[in-house]
């Protein structure tokens, strides 16, 4: 087993931060995040970490396209032009990557980012600009670090830039994309899909990194959602956590969608999956 951790890492820049405008909370979610895991007393420690670089994000991306986003040009997820959005793009797939290298060594870590999985090679999509799972799996396997990455995506909706992208650049041998919201969809289906994800827990010891998108939208009551009840969720990220310590498989984390409204109903599920995270590989909470 790797070194045991005093406190779960959690990667954080208020540079991550935009106003986006739109439906979605995604933008400005991480703060709120933070300030109720911060007021809960859970065991977390702030890291720094250095923001993606255009070359990184290149590696998933075509880089027309990369330019035109961050100067502006080109429109982002949420269907704008705005430099505030355009900053904070490198940093919340920055926090990614910096999540998975800590994930490696110490076995677990947090990026508290969203605005991944639908974004394609060349285009954005759904409030997703740049694929920042794919990009972190990318330039891993690049450096050597890894040689199998599984992306666990438990979000309620498909991953299909994250697809996309794999199947594009001939990645999907080295990254394999587990996105349930291709397989369920309404509540009927809740005990199915738990089944399921054990057993594509139980494969974990293949991976030598998984990236868990820990999405809040699969909730029942989510507007575009959902699958699972609270308790479910909770069950969801202990079956996670459980089979990634177990396995002594790596595993960064990151928060994905979640709508309802007050945005303190989506803040209660990620403090559960804190929570979840912290039992498991704190012994705590």
């Amino acid at each position: 087993m790797r070194k045991g951790l005093q406190r779960i890492p959690v990667f954080y820049s208020e540079h991550m931060l935009a106003t986006a405008g739109l439906f979605s909370p995604s933008a400005g979610k991480p703060r709120h995040v933070l300030a109720a895991w911060q007021a809960a007393g859970l065991p977390i420690t702030l890291r720094s970490f250095t923001p993606a670089s255009a070359k990184d994000i290149c590696l998933a991306h075509d880089p027309v396209y990369v330019r035109g986003v961050l100067s502006g040009k080109l429109p982002n997820g949420f269907d704008n032009t705005s430099a505030e959005v355009a900053r904070s793009l490198p940093y919340t797939t920055g926090a990614m990557i910096a999540a998975a290298r800590a994930a490696l060594e110490s076995g677990c870590a947090c990026a508290p980012v969203s605005g991944f999985h639908h974004a394609q090679y060349s285009s954005a999509s759904g409030y997703c600009t740049f694929n920042g799972l794919v990009i972190t799996g990318a330039k891993l396997l690049a450096e050597d670090t890894v040689k199998r990455v599984m992306i666990l995506d438990c979000d309620m909706h498909y991953g299909d830039g994250t697809d996309g992208i794999l199947e594009r650049l001939g990645l999907a041998r080295s990254i394999t994309n587990a996105t349930f919201g291709r397989w369920f969809h309404q509540p009927s289906q809740a005990s199915a899909y738990l089944q399921r994800l054990r057993e594509v827990v139980s494969g974990f010891d293949a991976f030598d990194l998984v990236l868990y998108q820990a999405g809040a939208d699969v909730h029942v009551n989510d507007p575009l959602g959902g699958v699972l009840t609270t308790d479910q969720i909770i069950e969801r990220d202990q079956i996670v956590f459980e089979g990634a310590r177990a396995s002594d498989t790596p595993i960064a984390w990151n928060l994905a969608g979640g709508y309802q409204e007050p945005l303190r109903k989506v803040l209660d599920i990620h403090d559960n999956t804190m929570r979840a995270c912290a039992s498991v590989y704190l012994g705590s909470m």
